[in-house]
């Protein structure tokens, strides 16, 4: 089944790299607040929020709605952008390709812009089918994609040949030649599932496929986009130890491993990361963002603004600054049909929007990049 958004045919080639991101932030010279663009281990340079693709239907107006908010995004000061191939149904990294060649258009390089995805969880192409055991069946039981003992809670998967399928479809979608961050997509989703064991040795087998993947140009990182892993108490059964993860990347890729990454949600209701001590690097107990930093990985936030829950209530003077008309446009999460920036106005943009608004507007993820440098 394909989906009414058409697949990108054009393939941009390049990835972000350190003189391109750097060229970026060089755009935005005296008119960025100090710390926003920031350089992380290998070079890149990179905006210190960024925009996400999660929310909204699976619709044309949505797809050209964010397609357009990304293209405003980068025009403001933002260079990293964070979507997954099971968000929209796909049509979210359709919408992220489309915006790659609008701003291809406009001027900016494929080397100034930072692309992540995410791969892990069963999608179909477009829309749900009528039948989606059927759908699943033929498209990749039949295919010998995956063996059904690989689906882990009836919609997650980490073969490799999987991973290998997703990573192609994704690299269609943006109809991009490689992909800068490439995340195994909530793996917890699997350790209640198969023993302990088990679960290593299939994010071991993930790992190997994704540093082939590195080899080979087709990403340029990996990582892990949790949502509790990394922030549960270490005795409850979805946790995970990044120190245990680190390990295991050495071991499949070597000291100089590609494992770079790791998203998690962090916000006012949602401290963890910086606040509860569960992870343990050599012998020391601390919280996640400490012992990221020991281990050399980024660790980029998601939910910042808890899917727009915390823009409600804003003082009035925070309303003004931020240009927003009514109490609903500052909450993202509550949005029908996806990123409307401008809303009401009839324009796909306001005039003299602030980075922060267009965030907001845009009804998915906001990062906060690399809470490591704070």
């Amino acid at each position: 089944m394909s989906s009414a958004a058409p697949h990108n045919r054009s393939q941009i080639v390049g990835s972000a790299t350190a003189q391109g991101t750097l060229r970026y932030a060089a755009r935005f010279q005296g008119r960025s607040a100090a710390g926003h663009f920031r350089e992380v281990p290998g070079g890149l340079v990179l905006s210190s929020i960024g925009i996400g693709t999660y929310l909204g239907e699976p619709d044309e107006a949505t797809d050209k709605g964010y397609a357009e908010a990304i293209v405003a995004a980068v025009e403001g000061g933002i260079n990293v952008i964070d979507s997954a191939i099971n968000y929209r149904f796909q049509r979210s990294e359709r919408s992220v390709g489309a915006a790659l060649n609008a701003l291809a258009a406009k001027g900016f390089g494929r080397d100034e812009v930072v692309i992540c995805t995410k791969a892990g969880f069963l999608t179909p192409d477009g829309e749900m089918p009528p039948d989606p055991n059927t759908y699943f069946a033929h498209e990749f039981l039949d295919r010998g994609v995956f063996l059904p003992e690989q689906i882990a809670a009836g919609c997650h998967c980490m073969a490799p040949k999987y991973l290998a399928d997703q990573l192609e479809r994704s690299l269609g979608n943006f109809g991009a030649a490689s992909i800068d961050v490439f995340y195994l997509h909530n793996p917890e989703t699997q350790l209640t599932e198969v023993s302990a064991p088990e679960f290593q040795k299939r994010i071991r087998d993930a790992f190997a496929f994704l540093e082939s993947a590195v080899a080979s140009g087709k990403i340029g990182a990996y990582g892990m986009a949790t949502w509790n892993a990394f922030r549960e108490d270490p005795k409850s059964p979805g946790y995970l130890s990044l120190e245990a993860m680190a390990e295991i990347a050495t071991e499949v890729g070597g000291a100089h491993h590609h494992f770079r990454f790791v998203q998690l949600p962090f916000n006012l209701a949602m401290p963890e990361a910086l606040t509860r001590p569960n992870q343990t690097v050599l012998g020391k107990t601390m919280p996640m963002v400490q012992a990221a930093r020991d281990l050399g990985i980024n660790l980029v936030t998601s939910a910042a603004l808890l899917q727009g829950q915390l823009t409600k209530n804003l003082p009035p003077f925070v309303r003004s600054a931020l240009n927003l008309e009514k109490e609903s446009e500052g909450q993202g999460g509550g949005v029908k049909g996806g990123p409307q920036i401008g809303r009401g106005s009839g324009k796909p943009e306001r005039e003299g929007a602030s980075i922060l608004f267009l965030l907001h507007a845009v009804c998915g993820l906001v990062r906060a990049a690399l809470i490591q440098h704070l």
